[in-house]
């Protein structure tokens, strides 16, 4: 059976759907439907959602020192499922960070408790004034202390550009990343593919290109299934023109990929990078996807694989300007996806329901219009809860907000 939300005013429906979210310090009647994380008076955006060891959610973010003359990566640990988060903590090894949403700064925890910050900062050279380089820095104590930060490229010398990168824990307890590097073998438009794992404490080692010729300005989305898989989903330049969203996987951790294969035959011709790259969740069902085209249609869009191949795709919002997807599964393997929609007042966070096969359930926004939030990223909490947060941008500066959404059965 199709569900959907009822036409409420928002103030209602907000009420209605994010009653769960009350912070210990608000009474119930006075309770506001989202919550600022960042500090007051800072610049700060680019939020990303993890967990910690103990299965805790953390958001980490980029805010701008008292100075304001640097950025750090800050994150707080909740204890209550998202309602509340504990006080902010600085990471004092990644200043320099710059704020980029989509080439979005993280951290993860592995299961003994080591965290890991994965950072980008700006390169500019001669070859290009544009380019950046990526940095990661580990803590071995609970966040008490850093190591120096190290260059994720273990060739430091021909690597000059390094962005867009995405990490992920695997099953054998290591680290996993890729990104998109300055370094190729053709001379035709476009990055390659790097992938890298750690060792240990020792940090990333065996780097390797795994494709050639990406797009150079959208993020990647590296994914563990339930079948202990490892996905790649990236937006690849195919025939020189063509700006579609490719797929890899790999059984082994890393060690091999399969070739690439195309999402969706959006067959988008573009001369230039849209900034807006894929994301994917898996279930009992199979593999599923969301990203923005023009090709074929324009707006986000959703597809899944059921083991066999690749759907045709579905529209998530055709909005002119709706982009920047994110996907999770939750409550048994249910879809949720966000994505940000700028218009001419504003921008607002969609959230949209599938159920395990993709089909749509319920779709409506989080935000209003008079307010401009973007860049939506979200975790699931519990069965029916999910956490979301966005960067929000008042008159003068950005800040990061997020809000606990409870979905109906």
């Amino acid at each position: 059976m199709k569900r959907t939300f009822k036409l409420l005013p928002f103030y209602l429906f907000a009420l209605l759907l994010l009653g769960s979210c009350t912070p210990s310090s608000t009474t119930e009647e006075k309770a506001p439907e989202a919550f600022r994380v960042s500090t007051a008076g800072r610049e700060a955006s680019c939020p990303f959602l993890t967990k910690d060891e103990k299965g805790n959610p953390v958001l980490c973010w980029v805010q701008a020192t008292e100075a304001a003359e640097n950025y750090l990566l800050h994150y707080a640990v909740s204890a209550d499922g998202g309602k509340t988060f504990g006080a902010p903590k600085a990471i004092p090894t990644t200043k320099g960070v710059y704020p980029h949403d989509e080439n979005l700064s993280k951290l993860l925890f592995k299961e003994n408790g080591d965290m890991m910050a994965m950072f980008a900062v700006s390169n500019p050279n001669p070859e290009n004034s544009y380019a950046g380089l990526v940095y990661y820095t580990q803590s071995f104590d609970g966040g008490n202390t850093w190591t120096a930060p190290k260059q994720l490229a273990e060739n430091t010398v021909n690597s000059i550009d390094e962005r867009y990168f995405d990490m992920a824990l695997l099953p054998d307890g290591e680290i996993a990343a890729v990104w998109l590097d300055s370094r190729k073998d053709t001379p035709k438009e476009g990055s390659s593919l790097y992938f890298a794992r750690t060792s240990g404490r020792n940090g990333f080692t065996g780097e390797k290109a795994i494709d050639r010729q990406l797009c150079q300005c959208c993020r990647t989305d590296l994914y563990v299934d339930e079948q202990k898989r490892l996905h790649v989903a990236y937006r690849g330049i195919l025939n020189d023109s063509i700006r579609d969203m490719m797929h890899m996987v790999s059984a082994d951790n890393g060690r091999n990929f399969s070739g690439p294969e195309r999402i969706s035959e959006d067959n988008w011709v573009i001369r230039g990078c849209p900034h807006t790259g894929p994301t994917m969740a898996s279930n009992g069902k199979g593999m599923h996807y969301a990203w923005y085209t023009m090709g074929g249609g324009r707006g986000v869009f959703y597809s899944w694989h059921d083991g066999k191949g690749f759907y045709p795709k579905k529209p998530v919002s055709t909005a002119q300007a709706a982009k920047h997807p994110q996907m999770t599964v939750f409550d048994q393997g249910r879809l949720a996806i966000v994505w940000d929609e700028r218009k001419s007042a504003g921008s607002s966070i969609g959230l949209q329901i599938r159920n395990e096969t993709g089909e749509l359930l319920s779709s409506t926004h989080l935000t209003p219009d008079s307010v401009t939030a973007v860049y939506p990223v979200i975790t699931p909490i519990a069965a029916r809860n999910l956490l979301v947060a966005y960067t929000q941008k008042p008159e003068k500066g950005s800040e990061v907000w997020y809000r606990l959404v409870t979905v109906a059965e």
